[in-house]
């Protein structure tokens, strides 16, 4: 059984109890490339982040694709990440990519802003969008407008810091206030190599679900707004057919 499998295994046993096991979301990756993250690029840390990443795009988004940024003082939106190519996919697609500015300062607004042009504006869909965000210390406060805006949006920032760098502004995140829905959350992992699988899927999806309820309830998720989970629990199971038409909503809480 290869690695991503092994990591599949073990997101599906999250996935499971945190009822997750039916929800559809596309995923994206926004990886920092500043000069303090170097090492752990070239030591292949940042690879192995980006296929533990990949095996929650594989169970979320029907096409089994994450989608990848990294950002500096510039960013680049590269070519997707699959099953079948993601063996090497860093060092080919990133460290030997002349066009990917690389190990410069960090300045986030603009890739968080590319990021919400993709969802929002170029590929709009139905099904929310989950954005593990990783950072290694330093992020710049002005992104607090963005998170503010996008609170009703269908995408839910999940920011992932890395190593012991200055996290205080992500820190305060749950604390941002006049937001329609929490829709941030910062988990800081100081050794990502040394994390399980299982700690680390625990850890990544611990507030997604709770998002995805507010969202439903507030009409962000426009096919969950109005739908209460127990009225959605008595009703009967429809025919195939009638569960296509239900959309989103069928698919999250397969109903």
């Amino acid at each position: 059984m290869g690695t991503i499998d092994l990591q599949k295994k073990s997101l599906k046993v999250v996935l499971e109890k945190k009822q997750l096991t039916a929800v559809t979301a596309r995923v994206g990756l926004v990886l920092d490339i500043t000069g303090s993250m170097r090492t752990l690029y070239k030591s292949g840390t940042v690879q192995k982040v980006v296929e533990r990443i990949l095996a929650v795009a594989t169970e979320f988004d029907d096409d089994g694709m994450l989608d990848i940024w990294v950002y500096d003082n510039e960013f680049s939106r590269l070519d997707p990440v699959t099953e079948k190519d993601f063996e090497g996919y860093v060092d080919r697609k990133i460290l030997q990519n002349e066009a990917v500015h690389k190990f410069g300062r960090n300045d986030e607004l603009p890739v968080m802003k590319d990021v919400l042009t993709k969802y929002l504006q170029e590929d709009p869909a139905e099904e929310p969008a989950f954005i593990v965000f990783i950072n290694d210390g330093g992020c710049r406060k002005n992104i607090k407008s963005l998170i503010e805006s996008s609170a009703d949006k269908p995408l839910f920032w999940q920011f992932v810091g890395i190593g012991n760098g200055n996290f205080d502004f992500l820190k305060k995140l749950d604390e941002l206030e006049g937001r329609v829905t929490d829709n941030a959350h910062f988990i800081h992992i100081e050794e990502i190599d040394e994390i399980s699988d299982d700690e680390l899927y625990d850890a990544l999806l611990n507030e997604f679900p709770s998002w995805i309820k507010e969202a439903g309830q507030k009409g962000v998720l426009a096919q969950l707004a109005g739908s209460g989970e127990a009225a959605a629990a008595e009703e009967p199971s429809p025919e195939p057919e009638s569960r296509e038409r239900k959309g989103f909503f069928g698919r999250l809480f397969n109903r």
